[in-house]
C-alpha cells in the first residue's frame, strides 16, 4: 500500500492545526486559576482543545488511505510549527538543541520517505 500525497497533506494540515492548539492551551493556562468554573469559562483553553480535536479528525481521514508507518512520524511536524509559534507569540528563544531536534525530525522524515519507493 502506497501512501497518497493527499494523506500526507492531511497530516501536514492536522499538525499545523494541532500546533495552534498548543498555543491556545498555553494562553489559556496563563489565565487559569485552579477552580473548575475558571477552566470551563476559559475560551482559550476551549479553543486549544477544539483545535486538537479538529486536527485529530484530519489525521484520521489521512489514516484511512495511508500507511501508519509513514503518516504517524509526520505528526512530529507539529513540533516544528510549535517551535515557530513559541518564538513568534511568546518570545521563546531558538537554541542549538531545539534546532538540532528540528534537524533530526526532518532527517527522519526524509529517510522514511526515501523508503517509500
Amino acid at each position: 500500500m502506497k501512501t497518497p500525497i493527499e494523506s500526507m497533506l492531511l497530516v501536514l494540515f492536522a499538525s499545523f492545526l494541532g500546533s495552534f492548539g498548543a498555543v491556545f492551551l498555553k494562553w489559556g493556562a496563563g489565565r487559569m486559576s485552579l477552580n473548575l468554573k475558571s477552566m470551563l469559562l476559559n475560551w482559550r483553553l476551549a479553543a486549544g482543545v477544539a483545535l486538537y480535536l479538529i486536527s485529530t479528525v484530519f489525521y484520521l481521514m489521512a489514516l484511512k488511505h495511508g500507511e501508519l508507518s509513514i503518516l504517524f512520524p509526520m505528526v512530529s511536524l507539529g513540533y516544528v510549527w510549535t517551535l515557530l509559534w513559541a518564538r513568534l507569540f511568546f518570545g521563546e528563544p531558538f537554541t542549538g538543541r531545539k534546532l538540532g531536534g528540528l534537524a533530526l525530525i526532518f532527517a527522519g522524515l526524509i529517510v522514511l520517505n526515501l523508503g517509500r519507493s
